[in-house]
């Protein structure tokens, strides 16, 4: 039988297409602060400060309790495989192949923010990571965090300046903020949110103009603003979701994505081996990836309806 001479995993070059399209659609992959991984899992400190307090001449100097922990990084496997007929390659005009990988990186972006940012279930089948929203919805006494503390819910008639305000003082009031590093990641429905958002003079508050000139940056109170698809809550990880439309405030260094492997692709070309039965290639593509929050009062959610 000869052999398969494709079956080594192929990284995309940076200069893709599809790493671009990767990098042009998910919040996360542009935001997150990158982990590298070399192995299955990884183990990232976390410090849980030191307190600070007067000191009377010749006095004692009280000794800090601080509990420090960690967080874990489990690499999860996101992919998919596609069946092509050999004629199909041969006969079309199209590059089968570059056009299937393009459109696997945009669903890929999707379903990676989905699954960081806006799964409601904890990890398990077809939830891979403790999502930012279903972290913020959980006690986490160890830190000091009560359930939903940091999640603002729009009322049913809709989101309001309020709610915008508040969400954003959920992370500034805590030891996490830091305007260097804050960012905004909300599906595109708030865009017609915040055109439609009046003063008491019955004006638009986030005028063009003053929320950023024409092509610079979306921004939101002065933080840059990334829309994603993903960004609305679902039971598991999904490039579609239908929930409601979620807006995260962050502070990017606690976004940690662990990148183990990928985007990559193999062509299994179907001339030789099982395939050659039936005269039908297969393309896979796969990502593997990691992520953690690393504490809960460095994010704040805002629910839409």
């Amino acid at each position: 039988m000869a052999r398969n001479t494709y079956e080594a995993w192929i990284p995309e070059e940076d200069s893709s297409e599809v790493i671009q399209r990767v990098a042009q659609m998910s919040a996360v992959e542009a935001y997150a602060s990158p982990e590298p991984m070399s192995s299955n899992t990884k183990s990232i400190p976390r410090s849980a400060g030191v307190g600070v307090g007067v000191v009377d001449k010749g006095g004692a100097y009280g000794e800090d309790t601080s509990t420090n922990d960690d967080i874990v990084l489990t690499a999860k496997k996101l992919g998919r495989a596609i069946r092509i007929a050999e004629e199909d390659i041969d006969d079309s005009l199209a590059n089968i192949i570059a056009t299937k990988q393009r459109d696997w990186a945009t669903s890929y972006a999707k379903l990676i923010d989905n699954a960081t940012l806006a799964v409601s279930a904890a990890p398990g089948a077809g939830v891979p990571f403790t999502s930012v929203y279903y972290q913020l919805t959980q006690a986490d006494s160890g830190v000091g965090y009560g359930a939903n503390d940091n999640i603002t819910v729009a009322a049913s008639g809709g989101v309001t300046y309020d709610d915008l305000s508040l969400v954003l003082g959920d992370v500034e009031a805590g030891d996490y903020f830091d305007l260097s590093r804050m960012v905004v990641i909300a599906h595109p429905s708030y865009r017609g949110t915040l055109r439609t958002i009046k003063d008491d003079q019955n004006q638009p508050i986030f005028v063009r103009g003053q929320q950023g000139d024409a092509g610079s940056p979306d921004t939101l109170f002065d933080l840059p603003v990334r829309w994603s698809l993903g960004c609305r809550v679902s039971a598991t990880a999904t490039d579609s979701p239908a929930g409601k439309p979620l807006l995260i405030v962050a502070n990017a260094d606690y976004l940690r994505l662990g990148r183990r492997s990928g985007p990559e692709s193999i062509f299994i070309d179907g001339r030789d081996g099982l395939s050659a039965l039936t005269d039908e290639s297969i393309l896979k593509m796969r990502a593997r990836r990691a992520f953690a929050l690393g504490h809960p009062k460095a994010a704040a959610v805002l629910v839409g309806v």
